[in-house]
């Protein structure tokens, strides 16, 4: 393999235990999925009232601005994960 090379591959062997940085990650994960769950259930209850529709409309939004940080999760938690194996490598030549 060239050291001038930019590639960085993804694909990790699983371990015995999960590491450090992927229990973050799945933690921020079920987090921001439990908070989304909230939002869009509150958000549905109110739009059983004509007077607390607009605030019911703000959560489905709010609720979409999350569901779009979900891949944004997985994707952070992938690149952080090769830097960390792209430095791990590089330590142990």
């Amino acid at each position: 393999m060239k050291k001038t090379s930019k590639h960085v591959d993804l694909n990790f062997q699983k371990s015995g235990h999960e590491n450090p940085i992927t229990m973050y990650y799945k933690a921020l994960y079920q987090l921001n999925d439990v908070v989304l769950g909230l939002v869009f259930l509150t958000g549905s209850f109110l739009f059983f009232s004509d007077s607390t529709v607009f605030s019911g409309t703000v959560l489905f939004v709010i609720g979409s601005i999350q569901m779009t940080i979900r891949p944004l999760i997985a994707f952070l938690h992938e690149v952080h994960l090769a830097r960390y194996y792209q430095k791990q490598q590089k330590l142990n030549k």
